[in-house]
């Protein structure tokens, strides 16, 4: 088990008075695993500090109004690649079926696609195979380190972790995040952008999800159940 996805996962997570308490060992955790060097985590460590210290229900407005109110900023995968079209649908069931043939069960409320869940799959597989799997992610890691960096947020932090971790397949090296021609200057101008210019994976936005494509090809998993929709708290 790699620790330091369920670090990350956790940093990405509602904050709750768990998350609290388990706070000051994030940093320590992380340290061990070296994923990273120390000094490419300054801004994570700050973010662990304020979640162990600021008021709780501080934490939790600022987590909302940053990832609940802005699709932008949505840290589910897979709004960034189909939206709400019927794809985005199966995609899910297929993600689903990968994770409960790995032995992770998740509720009817959780959404396979939500970036700490995906984080925590990731923290039960080699870490070989899931930096390669997180590197099928990459450019919606990145297009959120941006908007995020838009806005100052210390959330950054995290998602830049997370994209110096991913190991990268070559077809995603080659392309580019598609953003809007314009830089919005206002956070309602940037949402305003993102219904124009959704964030796709790799050259081909109608040639489906390189990351449950990818995946299912690799772990051959077959097909389950559709799963209800939440999110994870």
């Amino acid at each position: 088990m790699t620790l330091s996805f369920k670090v990350y996962a956790a940093l990405l997570s509602y904050p709750t008075e768990d998350i609290r308490a388990a706070a000051p060992a994030f940093a320590g955790a992380l340290d061990e695993e070296a994923l990273l060097a120390p000094g490419d985590r300054t801004g994570v460590a700050q973010l662990i500090e304020e979640l162990a210290s600021q008021d709780l229900y501080e934490l939790q407005a600022r987590y909302v109004d940053l990832f609940d109110r802005s699709r932008a900023l949505s840290l589910h995968l897979f709004e960034h690649v189909h939206g709400e079209s019927r794809d985005r649908g199966q995609a899910m069931v297929d993600l689903k079926a990968l994770y409960e043939s790995h032995g992770l069960e998740i509720t009817a409320s959780e959404l396979p696609d939500f970036l700490p869940l995906f984080l925590e799959y990731l923290s039960l597989r080699p870490l070989e195979e899931a930096k390669a799997l997180l590197g099928e992610t990459a450019h919606v890691l990145d297009a959120l380190a941006e908007r995020l960096g838009k806005r100052k947020s210390v959330y950054q932090a995290v998602l830049l972790d997370l994209a110096r971790i991913a190991v990268r397949p070559a077809e995603l090296e080659k392309s580019a995040v598609e953003t809007p021609a314009e830089d919005p200057q206002t956070l309602e101008a940037i949402d305003q952008a993102w219904e124009e210019e959704q964030v796709r994976f790799g050259p081909d936005p109608s040639a489906g999800c390189p990351v449950a494509e990818n995946m299912l090809t690799k772990m051959a998993v077959p097909p389950a159940a559709a799963s209800d929709e939440g999110r994870r708290p």
